[in-house]
């Protein structure tokens, strides 16, 4: 089955073959956390929602989850084995991590919490086959927020490999909030990821609403906004503000290895962004 899936990417390389390896590893990971009841309790959001679930033409690497209500005690152990048994299923060998940090402010912590619980899942010693010419190690993270900043909606969505299954997701329009405030307020300094502006620059061309509400409570949560409403006017001044930061160089560096034609990003500038920006639209409830 794996190779046959593998085949449905039609990968052309390495990178591709691995890029697709790491999807297929991302869904059968969350077939394995819906067979344990996982969505139950959490749901999925992030890049890797955007892209399985809403076809966003990029690759992502991680999966994200927020608990639908804050839980202190709340623990990832006892899902594990579902995931480790769901790839047992399919011919494949995983091993789980605990995902550890020697330096909390790094750049991959962009916004540390002690809430939030980090694995990391290994493909390991995976056969040769489909653009992938010798063996090689697939890690993928899994993070979950404990006590995440809620105000958001979720959705059942469909997923049908490695078999038919509904995964429980933030909305669009949170999703988009999500988004946002993770480009404004990356604890990056200077940086910003080119992945955020991408889907930005996705978001805005889809036509999705992005929920201000849910903007402001992660904003808060994260200690980068100390008032209790955010109007809109607000929100385009801070988005300008960063657009007119950006190094357009580092951000198209950044997107060009998880997208299949880099030269769609030759308008990028500030000015692009910029205008763009001038069609988002807003909601606030």
């Amino acid at each position: 089955m794996i190779k046959e899936w593998l085949a449905s990417y039609q990968p052309t390389n390495r990178d591709e073959a691995t890029q697709g390896l790491r999807e297929i590893m991302q869904q059968i990971a969350l077939a394995g956390l819906y067979r344990m009841g996982f969505f139950e309790k959490a749901a999925f959001y992030g890049g890797t929602a955007l892209r399985i679930f809403y076809q966003l033409d990029r690759f992502s690497e991680d999966l994200d989850f927020s608990l639908l209500e804050p839980d202190s005690y709340f623990s990832f152990e006892r899902y594990l084995p579902g995931l480790i048994t769901e790839f047992k299923a399919l011919g494949l060998q995983v091993s789980v991590r605990e995902k550890t940090k020697s330096n909390p402010n790094s750049i991959e912590s962009a916004f540390p919490k002690s809430e939030t619980i980090w694995r990391e899942l290994v493909l390991e010693n995976i056969i040769p086959q489909n653009g992938l010419h010798h063996s090689a190690a697939i890690k993928i993270k899994l993070e979950v927020d404990k006590n995440p900043p809620l105000h958001f909606e979720t959705e059942e969505k469909l997923l049908l490999q490695p078999f038919s299954f509904y995964v429980k997701c933030f909305s669009l329009s949170d999703l988009f909030a999500g988004k946002m405030h993770a480009l404004l307020f990356r604890k990056w300094g200077t940086n910003v990821k080119g992945r955020d502006c991408y889907d930005l620059e996705w978001y805005i061309r889809k036509g999705v609403t992005l929920n201000l509400n849910h903007f402001l409570v992660r904003a808060i949560d994260s200690g980068d906004w100390d008032k209790e409403e955010i109007s809109e006017q607000e929100f385009r001044i801070l988005l300008q503000e960063k657009i007119n930061t950006v190094d357009m160089m580092r951000v198209k560096a950044d997107i060009s290895r998880f997208i299949a034609h880099p030269d769609r990003l030759n308008l990028w500038s500030v000015k692009y962004f910029t205008d763009l920006t001038a069609h988002l639209k807003i909601r606030n409830n």
